[in-house]
């Protein structure tokens, strides 16, 4: 499939990441149910994402970064706040969902993953001032999604008592500044110490899958561990090395694409098409997140003067719903009511699902083309 589905859907000038959403669909046990989404599937889909994440923050341009965090942390800002806010108010007007439930549904609409990123790094423009706005602007905007989703899932464990917001904020800042603090010492005494490219491809691995269970540990989702990694590792691993080679080899022929065939994997076409209101609640959804993260990216150009091409590689990147996304609909799915009702029911979950492939495919669609405008113009600014 990770072979064939590229091949095939390149003649009907589809993105790969598409096709294999799409072979994901087909296979899955909704589709002709060749394979089950076992263990496998789950494990290595959880390595693809934290892949996604980490090469993200190991492709920045660190020293041009600093001139960007502002416009980037207006975009992740923005790109929570407007889609919240305009999703609150369409849950609880147009759904008729509860305050908590309305809360935790509109911060899916904001949280995005950057599952375009590969598109991107194909046509060489990763280190275009546009790209570090969106990467920057992903991790906050993830980061602040993930603090409501640990937020609700506490207040249903009775955690919320006095100091459990300070509490958890303390423990990710804490944890973030020993990563930063730490990760670069190790790495740099290993890379002085030990020149074999497997031990060395592998130490990066582990530093990837510790600093996504680290944050894991302290109730944050482990994407945000693993983009932390791919920042502090960013000075130690070359953009022109074999070690960077086989980093991007590995996600891309491997990890990456086990991930988005196991999302597809999840959607499940009778129930949305069936009875109840999936259908309602997904076109809801849709039209919630695709337009809050165009005004943000729209407020974001007119704010720093930006060019309509910068706007829709932004958009294009920040659109993509996957990672914060599923894990917030899985834990309001597993939190049980008094009433016996699910915090996010059905509808929400396999909405959740359409919303994951519209907005990927949408997200695909937009980056390939401004991307491949971006590439042949020389006039964009390039950090």
């Amino acid at each position: 499939i990770i072979l064939f589905a590229p091949i095939l859907l390149n003649k009907l000038r589809i993105p790969h990441i598409i096709g294999m959403i799409l072979a994901g669909l087909a296979i899955g046990e909704h589709g002709f149910n060749i394979l089950a989404r076992d263990s496998s599937f789950q494990l290595f889909g959880k390595v693809g994402l934290y892949y996604i994440m980490f090469l993200a923050g190991l492709e920045m341009n660190m020293g041009d970064f600093k001139e960007t965090r502002n416009k980037a942390l207006v975009l992740g800002l923005l790109a929570f706040i407007v889609p919240i806010g305009i999703g609150f108010v369409a849950n609880v007007s147009y759904l008729k969902y509860g305050v908590i439930t309305s809360i935790l549904l509109a911060s899916m609409y904001a949280s995005h993953t950057l599952v375009a990123y590969p598109i991107v790094t194909r046509f060489g423009i990763s280190r275009h001032r546009s790209v570090s706005i969106a990467v920057g602007g992903t991790a906050v905007t993830d980061t602040l999604t993930l603090l409501v989703l640990a937020v609700i899932g506490g207040l249903f464990k009775g955690e919320t008592g006095g100091l459990f917001w300070i509490w958890l904020v303390v423990k990710v800042i804490f944890l973030g500044a020993l990563i930063i603090y730490f990760f670069p010492r190790i790495g740099r005494w290993f890379f002085h110490r030990y020149n074999d490219n497997v031990m060395q491809f592998i130490f990066v691995l582990a530093m990837v899958f510790l600093g996504a269970g680290l944050m894991e540990l302290v109730g944050m989702e482990g994407i945000l561990g693993a983009f932390l990694a791919g920042l502090v590792l960013n000075r130690l691993i070359p953009h022109v090395s074999p070690l960077m080679d086989h980093l991007e080899f590995v996600g891309n022929a491997l990890f990456i694409p086990y991930f988005l065939i196991g999302v597809g994997m999840l959607i499940n076409l009778r129930v949305i098409f069936g009875e109840g209101d999936a259908l309602k609640v997904a076109a809801v959804m849709i039209t919630m997140a695709l337009t809050g993260k165009w005004i943000a990216c729209w407020l974001t150009q007119k704010i720093y003067k930006m060019s309509v091409l910068e706007r829709n590689l932004m958009y294009g990147l920040s659109n993509a719903q996957a990672a914060a996304t599923l894990a917030a609909v899985l834990v309001g799915y597993n939190i049980i009511l008094p009433t016996g009702e699910r915090l996010l029911n059905d509808d929400v979950l396999n909405g959740t699902v359409l919303l994951i492939l519209v907005t990927c495919v949408v997200s695909s669609l937009i980056t390939e083309r401004t991307a491949r405008k971006m590439a042949m113009d020389d006039s964009q600014p390039e950090n």
